[in-house]
């Protein structure tokens, strides 16, 4: 049993994150029968932050996955068994119980059976082109009692009784076609897009029960949209009913019209921290609105900077900058309470996160050390972290230790907002839609382009005075950009 237990070694779900229980297993890479090194990615998992790459710690050949894809396991969980010295005789089998004489194990055979193959060696097994098969078992079924009522079965080898027409039971419904196979035995996972797979997840839609109709048997937006569509009401023929009944008949419910998808994922992590957050810390929220014309001039200046090729630029980048600049100003505000122990703890390192919006919900990543970024290495840094969140591909570590969060809700068409902070940070801005709107410029009034910001902190922290200052520093560097020279 000890070497069986060393061949075998189980590879249990890890806490890819801080102090996360859980996490869905998104995709295997591997079936059983693959062999796998140490290091090998061997399934996707979803944890409540990120998606992340489970690599696997040893070399072996895939024994089981124990769980399937879609299923939540707890961390420390066993997920997948592999044999690690492959090609290893099996086991011993544990010796069975001395067997039974012939006449009393062998079962009444029916007439005209035919003769039992004469008995080769290796313990009567039959020789085949290559071993010698299946051992034959050395135990006996207990006969099962019939329940009280139920018809006897037959006896074996005695055809059975043709049942009363009354009692004869009704045709069997059609069993359903079998799925295609992979080399593994496995049914073959269904062709579609990602977003499909998404819509598909969202609705409870299994997508191994939709018929395709894309090209070379790819499951489209539209073929989901049909499976979750409610089936038609089958016509039956009418049946005379006293009018008294037709009176009290009660109009069926309405179908279709509601759907349940389970909170889980991010969206259920982000929803903990948000009611965490709300009811913790006490939040006030600032407004300033602000005429950022200057600064929309100097993004399109940058766009076309040579040392700026390549890099993403935006309203957005600025911003970023600006609120970092106010940070050096007014370091106070950058800092977070420990409930614990009773203390204020100031922070000398700006990590800036920047929630995104993703197909698996919100989530902020946060740029590690952004205060003592230039400005192209921070926009570069930006440029970064938007494709990875869109690709899914965040790590929890990317979205842990954030200190300050920008939520850029103008690119939506919002004015402002009022953001609720993430959980051990200290401030949020919100940056609104930039808009020409008639603005008093040197005296006249003149169409330019005005935004909204808003500045949610937390009051333990930010008393009215310094969440002001900082609000307005930054207003201040985005209606003249040359303070990001002058206040550097």
């Amino acid at each position: 049993m000890a070497a069986t237990d060393q061949r075998f070694r189980e590879f249990k779900m890890p806490d890819v994150g801080e102090g996360l229980t859980e996490a869905e297993i998104l995709k295997w890479y591997v079936a059983p029968g693959d062999r796998v090194a140490d290091g090998q990615v061997v399934c996707e998992v979803e944890t409540a932050k990120a998606a992340v790459e489970l690599p696997i710690p040893f070399d072996g050949v895939v024994h089981e996955l124990r769980f399937g894809e879609g299923t939540t396991v707890d961390v420390g969980t066993a997920i997948i068994s592999v044999d690690t010295q492959p090609g290893a005789g099996d086991a011993p089998a544990p010796s069975a119980a001395p067997a039974e004489p012939a006449e009393a194990a062998a079962p009444a055979e029916p007439a005209g059976a035919a003769e039992p193959a004469e008995p080769a060696e290796n313990g009567g097994r039959q020789a085949n082109l290559v071993g010698y098969g299946v051992a034959p078992s050395s135990t006996k079924r207990r006969p099962r009692k019939p329940r009280p009522g139920a018809p006897a079965a037959p006896a074996r080898g005695v055809p059975a009784q043709p049942l009363p027409a009354a009692a004869a039971p009704a045709p069997a419904a059609p069993a359903p076609p079998r799925p295609e196979l992979n080399g593994y035995g496995k049914a073959a996972r269904p062709l579609a897009k990602p977003p499909v797979r998404k819509l598909a997840k969202d609705l409870g839609i299994d997508l191994a029960t939709v018929t395709p109709t894309g090209p070379d048997g790819t499951i489209t937006r539209e073929d989901v949209h049909a499976a979750a569509a409610p089936a038609p009401a089958a016509v039956a023929e009418p049946v005379a009913q006293p009018a008294v009944a037709e009176a009290e008949a009660a109009p069926a419910p309405a179908v279709g019209r509601e759907r349940r998808v389970p909170v889980k994922g991010v969206r259920k992590a982000t929803a903990q921290a948000m009611v965490s957050s709300a009811f913790t810390a006490p939040h006030v929220t600032e407004f300033i609105t602000v005429d950022v014309t200057r600064t929309m001039k100097l993004v399109a200046d940058l766009k076309q900077d040579p040392d700026m090729a390549g890099l993403r630029v935006n309203p957005l980048l600025l911003v970023a900058k600006a609120f970092l600049v106010a940070i050096r100003r007014n370091p106070e505000i950058n800092a977070v309470w420990d409930d614990g122990a009773q203390e204020i703890v100031y922070k000398d390192y700006v990590n800036l996160g920047i929630a995104a919006a993703t197909p698996r919900g919100l989530i902020v990543p946060n740029i590690k050390d952004a205060g003592s970024l230039t400005l192209p290495e921070l926009a570069s840094a930006l440029g970064e972290l938007v494709s990875t969140a869109r690709e899914g591909k965040t790590s929890p570590a990317a979205m842990s230790g954030g200190t300050v969060t920008i939520t850029n809700v103008g690119v939506f068409g919002v004015d402002t907002g009022t953001p609720i902070l993430n959980p051990g940070e200290s401030a949020i801005l919100a940056f609104g839609a930039v808009k020409l709107q008639p603005w008093v410029h040197k005296g006249k009034v003149k169409p330019r382009q005005v935004t909204t910001l808003a500045l949610s902190f937390d009051h333990r922290l930010v008393d009215g005075e310094l969440g002001s200052k900082v609000l307005a520093d930054i207003a201040a560097v985005l209606e003249q950009p040359k303070r990001l020279i002058t206040w550097a």
